[in-house]
């Protein structure tokens, strides 16, 4: 966790405290439900070490739900266009968002969640979590592949970070990378003169696709949970 460094606005701490996001901070504050040693806190204010902090939510808060879903190929993450058919529209549960995208073509492991806590911890720069993805290539694998791939590769203007790969057959490897540039592996792929023809993601931190099929989902609870929330410092 991020070491407190006094004094911090509001929003900061209620942040750093797990109460919520940034974003939500700033929402319960204007709801009144914030209070700074007893007097109801307002946007912009800011804290000192020893002060009293207290969330007083109306009612019974809302559980945080997460689930693991296998995006088929062909349904985009956000902001469908021209009749295109979006995550949304295709998994029958309600207020939740994905977590982070995966491209139109490509198909496998999307997280859902009503949880605003988790998106920067998982996909902020600054946090380094594993993503894991099966990849097929049009054509066979070049000899000195994998010793590229993982050094890094300069896709444009940036080097990408090293990764870890391992090679299944002349056409199929899998890749664990830590960081998640657009396009991240396609765009790699190109650069190394091979094109993908099927890429799946199969796991995120210690949440795996397993045999979940196409437009399913599941429920991520118990243990499984547990690890991946202390992962992300929520637990």
């Amino acid at each position: 966790m991020e070491k407190p460094q006094y004094p911090m606005r509001i929003n900061k701490y209620l942040a750093l405290q797990k109460h919520s996001t940034r974003r939500g901070a700033d929402d319960i504050i204007k709801k009144n439900q914030v209070f700074i040693n007893g007097r109801l806190a307002v946007l912009g204010d800011k804290v000192n070490e020893g002060d009293h902090i207290e969330v007083r939510f109306r009612g019974k808060p809302k559980p945080y739900l997460y689930f693991a879903y296998n995006k088929p190929r062909g349904v985009v993450t956000h902001s469908a266009q021209n009749g295109e058919k979006e995550i949304k529209h295709d998994v029958a549960l309600k207020d939740v968002f994905p977590v982070g995208r995966l491209d139109k073509d490509s198909h496998g492991l999307i997280i859902l969640t009503n949880d605003g806590r988790i998106t920067e911890r998982l996909l902020g720069p600054s946090h380094e979590h594993e993503k894991e993805y099966l990849v097929k290539t049009k054509e066979k694998l070049r000899n000195n592949f994998k010793q590229k791939m993982e050094a890094g590769v300069k896709i444009e203007f940036e080097q990408t970070a090293p990764c870890k790969v391992k090679i299944l057959n002349e056409r199929t490897f899998r890749v664990i990378l830590t960081e998640g540039k657009k396009h991240q592996i396609r765009r790699m792929c190109v650069a190394l003169f091979q094109e993908v023809e099927d890429l799946e993601r199969v796991r995120i931190m210690n949440i795996e696709l397993g045999n979940l099929t196409p437009g399913r989902h599941r429920a991520i609870e118990g243990e499984e949970l547990a690890e991946f929330l202390k992962l992300l410092d929520l637990a």
